[in-house]
């Protein structure tokens, strides 16, 4: 099967890689963003629903049927054992839902992941290019600050946590300057121009 370019983007919190997602969008480009759709699954699959409460209990969903992240989070950010457990839980049938979106979307000639967390492209993905979004860091945490209602001490601790902006620089085969005086529509529509040239066969 003929399969459209797969191009991962990828960025820190408040860099703006959503933004940057929604203007491929507008060009006609499918997104998946793999973050909110493992949160959708992890909701209402049932392989997974039941893998989960196997593993860690009725208490991983709440009496709604919602996955209690607070819970989940409380028993494997302490057991490194236990959160690899759950990620080969759920991981698997991202993966699978992920190529079944590409196979959708196979006329397209180039679809968009966009994920926080990501390997290099080939690096037990499917991607053939990875786009990293980059902002400097005082303007991601204004950023934030100004969307979510979080304290700036929070913003810093989640960033600390995130995987630093020289390890991301790894991954990268092109970068998005969001700083807001690097004009981003010129650079989105550049990597369009690359990215709609060709196909790859599977």
């Amino acid at each position: 099967m003929l399969l459209p370019l797969q191009i991962g983007i990828t960025g820190g919190i408040g860099s703006g890689k959503s933004v940057v997602c929604k203007l491929f969008s507008c060009l006609g480009i499918p997104v998946y963003n793999a973050d909110s759709r493992a949160k959708w699954l992890t909701n209402h699959n049932l392989q997974i629903i039941k893998s989960v409460v196997a593993l860690l209990g009725s208490d991983a969903y709440d009496a709604e049927g919602l996955y209690n992240t607070s819970y989940v989070s409380s028993l494997v950010f302490k057991n490194e054992d236990l959160l690899k457990k759950l990620n080969a839980i759920i991981h698997p049938v991202v993966m699978q839902d992920t190529a079944d979106w590409v196979e959708n979307h196979a006329t397209s000639p180039y679809v968009v992941k966009e994920a926080a967390i990501m390997n290099k492209a080939g690096d037990r993905n499917a991607l053939d290019f990875v786009v990293v979004v980059e902002a400097p860091l005082e303007l991601r945490v204004s950023r934030i600050l100004q969307r979510d209602k979080r304290s700036e001490d929070e913003i810093r601790a989640i960033v600390k946590r995130q995987v630093s902006d020289e390890e991301r620089k790894k991954v990268a085969d092109f970068f998005i300057n969001n700083d807001e005086e690097s004009a981003l529509i010129p650079q989105v529509l550049k990597l369009h121009n690359i990215f709609k040239a060709g196909k790859i066969s599977n």
